[in-house]
């Protein structure tokens, strides 16, 4: 058995419908099998509920999460076969980063908050007809 880390990321599309303890039990599972096999999680980002580009087996809608990790490299087809047999998992990808891609994000400043911004004022502008002048008198 290979004892060497590798820093790897995982992305995984939950069916949206789920109730959000559902959801946290799917992301619990995954959690469990990277640290079960020699694994730990480095990052969770749970993007949310967000509109799928195309219609996955029969759902529109779908939970994001991404998951940041080291673990041997056995774990991969482990990790695979649980997101393969999974139902409520409807899409799955695993990389590997490699060093450029850890250094790019060493040196890229955290992105700061956006604070949200106040409306922009609509210009006024001059009406295209005006009202007809009431001080000339009809005769």
């Amino acid at each position: 058995m290979d004892t060497t880390q590798r820093p790897y990321e995982t992305t995984v599309i939950v069916n949206a419908s789920l109730d959000d303890a559902q959801i946290e039990s799917v992301i619990g599972r995954i959690q469990e099998t990277i640290a079960k096999n020699g694994g730990s999680i480095l990052a969770l980002n749970k993007w949310g509920r967000k509109r799928l580009a195309y219609p996955i087996n029969k759902k529109t809608n779908g939970f994001y999460v991404n998951i940041e990790f080291t673990a041997p490299p056995s774990i991969l087809s482990i990790l695979e076969r649980s997101y393969h047999l999974d139902e409520m998992v409807l899409r799955y990808l695993t990389i590997v980063l490699d060093a450029k891609a850890i250094a790019a994000r060493k040196a890229a400043p955290a992105e700061p908050a956006v604070a949200e911004e106040p409306a922009a004022t609509v210009p006024a502008r001059e009406p295209l007809f005006r009202e007809p002048d009431k001080t000339i008198q009809e005769s």
